[in-house]
């Protein structure tokens, strides 16, 4: 990915439904599940994946407001939030009506399948790329299957060998998805049903059990047994946090790369990459936090693949290795000490761009210090990045 491009994934979050089964005063997906709401939880696995995704609401019209701040409160910048319809059908194609134009894969998943890893959204995207056409997560059917009549009369046991129990995230090929709602004369249970109707295919790959739908209140009983700790006497586990700090001087032969953005007419800094100091602290607070080391130790100067490489590619090699110890990236906070570039005019554009590789909230402050230092003779720059694992 170029370090401007749009995400060319997008996750429509269904989130319009009543919650009428689950027996609560207002919408399911603003029911809280221990603390956050279930639409909350859900935006949490979206800002997991390892996918850049660009998230749509879809929310009742009278919770727009309250589920854009919401977002921006997970992923640290506004994202689409629309009305949703009359029926699940109906929600999901406004959804889709306000896609961005890069969008190539288009993900969609029911707010109410909260506890739904952010590795199943990315297995999703990464089997539709290998395919090229719709797939879908699913479960074997573990139950025996009657088909009963209506008065409770036997008829069948169903072959529950051919059987899926089909979960969210399901993701398409946006061509198709698009081409599937624009012929669809019926309402379907699902996408993947809309989209086969349509003369597409549609695969299903493994699901997993946290991905259950959750409706009655049993559902949320059982969510919250599985957030529990496993006994009273475990401690729970706290964040973890990590400091990072990097240095480089200016070298005027050099481009200048910081903060992951081009610089044009300012000196470069030194380093055997790009010089970014504000990306190279980040993964410094990052691994520092996780216990993984340093940026030296994990990409060493000596390894010809980095010469040259921008912040972005550290960047999401952390958050890689971040993840498979197990950990989520919360937030990071970033100061950059220096007395130039003028920093204030794109610090927006630079945290957007950050909290999209991340997938979390970057903030960046810059500072100087009044002529005072290496910094103050603007030989080079100096940052301290700050970051919170969970």
């Amino acid at each position: 990915m170029s370090m401007n491009a749009e995400p060319r994934v997008a996750v429509v979050v269904v989130a319009a439904g009543s919650g009428t089964r689950l027996g609560a005063e207002l919408p399911k997906a603003f029911v809280r599940l221990d603390g956050p709401t279930l639409l909350e939880r859900s935006l949490y696995s979206v800002r997991g994946m390892r996918h850049v995704a660009d998230p749509v609401l879809v929310v009742p019209a009278d919770r727009v407001e309250e589920a854009s701040a919401i977002a921006v409160a997970v992923f640290g910048r506004p994202v689409s939030v629309v009305p949703g319809g009359a029926t699940r059908q109906q929600s999901v194609a406004a959804g889709l009506a306000v896609l961005a134009d890069g969008v190539e894969v288009v993900l969609v998943h029911d707010a109410a399948r909260a506890l739904t890893s952010s590795g199943l959204f990315d297995a999703v995207v990464a089997a539709v790329d290998e395919t090229g056409h719709g797939v879908i997560p699913g479960l074997p059917v573990s139950d025996t299957i009657k088909r009963v009549a209506d008065d409770g009369t036997v008829h069948e046991t169903v072959d529950r060998s051919t059987l899926a129990a089909v979960q969210t995230p399901q993701g398409f090929p946006r061509d198709q998805l698009l081409a599937a709602y624009a012929a669809a004369t019926t309402d379907e249970t699902d996408d993947a049903g809309l989209v086969a109707a349509a003369g597409f295919a549609v695969t299903v790959v493994p699901g997993e059990a946290l991905a259950f739908k959750i409706t009655t209140p049993h559902d949320l009983q059982r969510a919250h047994d599985l957030l529990a700790p496993a006994s009273a006497s475990e401690p729970p586990q706290l964040p973890r946090i990590g400091l990072g700090t990097d240095t480089h001087a200016f070298d005027p032969s050099a481009e200048l790369w910081l903060a992951g953005l081009h610089w044009p007419d300012e000196p470069g800094l030194s380093g055997h990459s790009d010089g970014d100091a504000a990306c190279h602290a980040i993964v410094d607070a990052l691994l520092g936090a996780a216990g993984l080391g340093d940026i030296g130790g994990t990409f060493g100067t000596g390894d010809p693949r980095f010469a040259g490489a921008h912040g972005e590619v550290f960047l999401t090699e952390t958050r890689r290795l971040v993840e498979e110890a197990g950990l989520r990236i919360g937030n990071v906070s970033v100061q950059i000490i220096g007395q130039r570039p003028k920093f204030a005019p794109r610090r927006r554009e630079a945290e957007e761009l950050l909290s999209g590789i991340l997938g979390a909230p970057v903030s960046i402050a810059a500072t100087t210090t009044d002529g005072l230092g290496f910094t103050g003779r603007s030989e080079g720059i100096a940052v301290f990045a700050t970051a919170l694992l969970h």
